[in-house]
């Protein structure tokens, strides 16, 4: 009997970790990919033309992810030496819910002010996944880490999902909740997203111990410099993991793809004339069909292994690409959003668990910190060569036929991975 104990304290632990992934990821559902982009060209950036407006956005993300890519190694050192992973997963996930829960009052025409927000929400998402992947050797051994990470990410889609279901009854039938209009809708569903990500950080909090690597008290700025010198030492370490250099130099191509289809998505659609409803009710068929997907793809890598498993949805994802940039109708849409929500959470999911095992545990938070550095510094890419080519060439589909820029590079040297 006394031996179902420590199974359940397992348990407790991995959905505690996971469910952190339910909490957040309802600002990359609801804001990143949902409502943000096509309310803030309809609502707060409607003296911009459309591809003003795409640029803007497109700049915001690649300017937000340069600062994640430059703080990235930096604050995963200064974490692994000061034990302090969780509290600076706090702290970034409250500088997202602020600026989330902020959103609900800009006013109309305020573009500015809304994407000082939004960016500042991105900072605080992006800021405090560092801090979460880096616990997933704290609640999984190497051998449960793909299954783990895949529950994590399915029950991302699944949470998000819920809530943006949620917030699309709420656009569609404002009446029915009590609101007067479709913007009111929305600003009440930037403001849901705040709520939700608070409630659902709690069990990370509660239910997951850090284990406390043996340091002795040091001054802040002690840990600081301990910090920098960390950075230093990582820096020249990693290029024994062979490995894993090359893994990351794949993943900064092919993940740079993923997130900006995941961030520019709505944009390119309001761009090719398709409307707000058809955009959302696609997003949302995302959600739900990613959730089972992801466990799938999960087990799927158990068996046939990391690499075959991400080369298949990099495969995907090409053809997504070709597609996409033909595309001119709300159905053609739901096929490619369809499609992207059978391998977009396998995708993060492996490439997470992928990492986990290349790596040494006692340096978790740190690796993951160049991990998300590769990551967050290939978002600046993307977004940005995006929205430029389309600005400048005024033609959408030319921007995003530029992606392939990203993944069949990435695709070729991730089969490179030893």
């Amino acid at each position: 009997m006394n031996n179902s104990y420590p199974m359940l304290d397992e348990r407790k632990k991995i959905i505690s970790w996971s469910l952190y992934d339910w909490a957040n990821s309802t600002f990359s559902t609801t804001v990143m990919a949902g409502f943000f982009p096509i309310f803030f060209k309809s609502y707060w950036a409607n003296d911009l033309t459309d591809g003003e407006s795409t640029f803007v956005i497109g700049t915001a993300n690649s300017v937000v992810g340069l600062l994640i890519a430059i703080s990235a190694p930096i604050l995963g050192a200064f974490a692994d030496a000061g034990n302090s992973k969780k509290k600076l997963l706090l702290t970034f996930a409250v500088i997202g819910i602020i600026a989330t829960g902020y959103l609900f009052f800009v006013p109309e025409s305020s573009w500015k002010f809304a994407i000082t927000f939004y960016a500042v929400g991105v900072i605080g998402f992006s800021g405090g996944n560092i801090f979460y992947d880096s616990l997933l050797v704290s609640v999984a051994e190497d051998h449960e880490r793909n299954r783990v990470s895949s529950l994590g990410f399915s029950l991302g889609y699944l949470g998000g999902g819920i809530l943006f279901f949620i917030n699309v009854l709420m656009f569609s039938f404002p009446s029915f909740f009590g609101l007067n209009s479709q913007i009111e809708a929305v600003l009440w569903s930037f403001l849901s997203v705040a709520i939700w990500w608070s409630i659902f950080t709690l069990p990370l909090l509660t239910g997951v111990k850090e284990p406390q690597v043996s340091v002795s008290r040091k001054s802040f700025f002690a840990i600081s410099s301990q910090a920098f010198t960390s950075l230093y030492q990582t820096g020249r370490s990693v290029r024994q993991y062979k490995s894993a250099v090359i893994f990351l130099i794949a993943y900064f191509l092919y993940m740079d793809g993923v997130d900006t289809i995941i961030r520019m998505a709505t944009s390119y659609g309001s761009d090719i004339g398709l409307s707000a409803q058809s955009m959302i009710g696609a997003l949302l068929l995302t959600q739900f069909i990613g959730f089972p997907a992801t466990l799938v793809f999960g087990r799927y890598s158990d068996k046939f292994g990391h690499k075959p498993t991400l080369s298949f949805a990099i495969i995907i994802y090409i053809g997504v690409v070709i597609f996409s940039s033909q595309m001119d109708s709300a159905l053609e849409f739901f096929i490619m959003a369809s499609i992207i929500g059978l391998v977009q959470g396998g995708v993060q999911a492996i490439s997470r668990s992928y990492f986990s095992s290349l790596i040494p545990s006692n340096k978790a938070a740190e690796f993951f910190g160049f991990y998300n550095f590769i990551g967050k510094s290939s978002v600046f890419i993307g977004p940005f060569m995006v929205s430029g080519i389309a600005l400048i060439t005024d033609s959408p589909s030319l921007g995003i036929l530029s992606l392939l820029l990203l993944f069949i590079p990435g695709l070729i040297i991730l089969r490179r991975v030893p």
